[in-house]
C-alpha cells in the first residue's frame, strides 16, 4: 500500500513538472523565436526579397481574377465595375458560338500536349541522370552535363528559329526548301516530298514535345542527379555482394532511393499539365495548324487582345477580356485540382507528399 502511494506521488510530481515545463515554453516562446531570428539574421534578411517577389508577382495579381466575374471596363477600377457573376464562364464553355468551339479545342490541345510531354518527357531527365551517374571520369561527365544544360539557357526565339530552320528553311529563290530533319524524314520515307511539316497540323505536337525535351532534359536532370548522388554507397556495395548487376542496382537501390524526389517532381509536373507556355507556341504555330497548336494560353491572349468590333471569337474588347479572364481562371482551377488529387493519391500510397 505504501509503495502504491509512493508511485502515485511520483506520477503526480512528474505531471506537475511536465506542466511547468510546458507553461515555461509557452511563456518564453516569442523570446526564443526572436533569439533564433537574431542568431540567423542574415538568412532572414536574404529571405525578404523572396517574400517581396512572391507577394508582388504571385499574390497581389490574384485580385485580377475578378475580371472573370465582371463587365470589364479599363476606365474603371476592378471594384467599381459591374458584377456579371458566372456570365462569362457559362457563355465561354456552354454557348453555341465560335468562342466556345475554340475554347474546348484549345483545352483539348493543351491537355494533349501536356500529357504527351508528361509521358515522354518526364522519364528522359531521369534516364539522363542515371547515365551521368555511371560516368566515372569527372571531367568527361562535367563536359557532357554542361553541353546538355546549354539549350535551356538559349533564348526561346533562337530555339524556335533553329527548329524552324531544321524543319523547313528558305532558299535564295524565296520558296520553302526542306530542312535537315525534313530531308532525313523524306529519305526514310516517313514524309512525302514537298510537305512542310512545320505548318502541318498532325506534326505540331511531335515538334513541340521533341524540341521541349531537347531544350529542358539536361537541365531537368540536375535534381535527379543530386538525388542519385545522395544515395549511400554502402547500399550499392551490399547489392553487388548479393550478385546484383547494374540494372538490378538501378531497380532495387537507385530508384527506391530517388522515390521521394520522383514523387514530388511528378506532383509538380501534374500541376502544370494545363500550363503550356505561350511563347513557344506563338513562335511555332501557324494559321494552318491552329487545330492542333492553339492552346489555352494563346487563346487567352487572342481573346484579351481583340479590338472593339469583334473578331474570330466574336464580342467587343471589354467582354472579350472577361472571357479571357474566365478561360484563364478555369485553367487555374483545373490545375489546382490536379495538384490536390495527385498529392492525395501520393499521401495514400506512400509517405511522400507536398503537404
Amino acid at each position: 500500500m505504501k509503495n502504491d502511494q509512493i508511485i502515485i506521488q511520483e506520477d503526480v510530481l512528474q505531471v506537475e513538472r511536465r506542466e511547468k515545463i510546458i507553461d515555461e515554453m509557452e511563456r518564453t516562446k516569442w523570446k526564443r523565436y526572436w533569439a533564433q531570428v537574431k542568431k540567423d539574421w542574415a538568412l532572414y534578411l536574404m529571405l525578404i526579397p523572396v517574400i517581396m517577389f512572391f507577394f508582388l508577382v504571385r499574390y497581389l495579381p490574384i485580385s485580377g481574377i475578378l475580371v472573370a466575374f465582371k463587365n470589364y471596363d479599363n476606365a474603371l477600377a476592378i471594384g467599381d465595375q459591374d458584377f456579371y457573376g458566372f456570365f462569362a464562364l457559362k457563355n465561354l464553355m456552354f454557348s453555341d458560338q465560335t468562342r466556345t468551339v475554340e475554347f474546348w479545342r484549345a483545352f483539348r490541345n493543351t491537355f494533349s500536349i501536356s500529357m504527351y510531354g508528361l509521358i515522354f518527357g518526364f522519364p528522359i531527365p531521369i534516364i539522363l541522370a542515371l547515365f551521368f551517374s555511371e560516368i566515372k571520369n569527372e571531367l568527361y561527365r562535367s563536359i557532357t552535363q554542361i553541353l546538355s544544360y546549354l539549350p535551356n539557357f538559349i533564348s526561346m526565339v533562337v530555339i524556335t528559329s533553329i527548329v524552324s530552320l531544321m524543319l523547313a528553311g528558305g532558299n535564295q529563290s524565296g520558296t520553302v526548301a526542306p530542312g535537315v530533319i525534313t530531308q532525313l524524314l523524306i529519305n526514310l520515307g516517313v514524309v512525302e516530298q514537298g510537305v512542310n511539316i512545320r505548318i502541318e497540323p498532325e506534326y505540331f505536337r511531335s515538334i513541340y514535345i521533341i524540341s521541349d525535351i531537347w531544350q529542358g532534359a539536361g537541365y531537368g536532370s540536375i535534381v535527379y542527379f543530386a538525388a542519385i548522388m545522395g544515395i549511400n554507397p554502402v547500399s550499392y556495395e551490399a547489392a553487388r555482394i548479393d550478385g546484383a548487376n547494374k540494372l538490378a542496382q538501378v531497380r532495387y537501390v537507385t530508384l527506391p532511393g530517388m522515390a521521394p524526389t520522383l514523387t514530388i517532381m511528378l506532383i509538380l509536373r501534374i500541376g502544370s499539365v494545363l500550363s503550356v507556355g505561350f511563347e513557344k507556341v506563338l513562335l511555332l504555330y501557324d494559321v494552318q495548324n491552329y487545330s492542333t497548336s492553339d492552346v489555352l494560353s494563346t487563346y487567352v491572349i487572342r481573346l484579351g487582345s481583340l479590338m472593339s468590333g469583334g473578331g474570330a471569337s466574336g464580342g467587343g474588347s471589354q467582354i472579350s477580356v472577361s472571357f479571357a479572364g474566365a478561360a484563364d481562371l478555369f485553367n487555374s482551377l483545373i490545375a489546382m485540382m490536379l495538384v490536390l488529387g495527385a498529392n492525395f493519391v501520393s499521401r495514400r500510397v506512400s509517405e511522400t507528399s507536398l503537404f
